[in-house]
């Protein structure tokens, strides 16, 4: 298929609409495939090391090493780290790690525990240790395309999105946006991927130790993560 020029999907609603006509045709794979030959670079992959990620890291990975990002605010579960070490070494991952210029205990000394501040000291919380870093990773690495693991059925902000979108002047790219739970397993399984290690104790969406819940401990699944006072920490929204 004849899809319209780069420079004209960035700059051009229409020419963007083509690309995401064709993407919703390809598999995930092809997806990818197609991003790594035909977008500019260069390119990377954020991913979080939560339940799923496994997917996105290994389809990535073996179809080009690519720098993978993993921002680190400090307070990730002790699995999480553990997960990180043995998707890296199973996976050969290029992973570029950045963290906040303040460490998490002068941000307490500074401000307190902001996660317990409310809305707005969760939203200063998740600019300081998530948004800030992943502008300066994106930056400093000059990524034009940013690969992202994120699906519809996770929240109703990821509901809207497309499979390709222009993001402050560069593509970031959702390869897997329309799978669901099933599809994930059946792709662990197939390619002998784990799942994070906290997913078999009931959680289903796992961020920092201080702000996440399993899924027998609330009502409602958008209350696993930020005690259900907001669903996205702005990496999605606002990186």
């Amino acid at each position: 298929m004849s899809l319209p020029a780069i420079d004209e999907a960035l700059h051009a609603p229409a020419a963007l609409a083509e690309w995401n006509t064709h993407l919703v045709s390809l598999s995930a794979p092809e997806r990818v495939a197609l991003a790594l030959e035909r977008l500019p670079g260069p390119q990377a992959l954020a991913s979080s090391f939560g339940a799923q990620s496994a997917v996105s890291l290994h389809m990535v990975a073996r179809a080009k090493r690519v720098p993978v990002i993993l921002i680190d605010t400090g307070y990730l579960f002790p699995e999480t780290y553990q997960f990180v070490d043995q998707l890296q070494q199973q996976l050969d991952l290029d992973l570029r790690i950045y963290r906040s210029s303040t460490s998490p205990a002068w941000q307490e000394a500074r401000y307190g525990r902001l996660w317990e501040q409310g809305v707005s000291g969760l939203e200063r919380y998740n600019e300081i240790n998530k948004v800030e870093p992943m502008r300066r990773a994106l930056a400093e690495l000059s990524i034009r395309v940013w690969h992202s693991g994120v699906r519809r059925d996770q929240s109703s902000v990821r509901a809207q999105l497309p499979i390709l979108s222009v993001v402050h002047g560069r593509f970031k790219l959702h390869p897997i946006l329309d799978w669901n739970d099933r599809t994930i397993g059946r792709y662990l399984n197939q390619h002998g991927l784990p799942y994070h290690p906290l997913w078999d104790t009931g959680y289903v969406s796992i961020g920092d130790v201080h702000t996440t819940l399993p899924l027998s401990a609330v009502t409602h699944i958008d209350q696993t993560r930020f005690f259900g006072l907001k669903r996205e920490c702005g990496l999605h929204t606002a990186a």
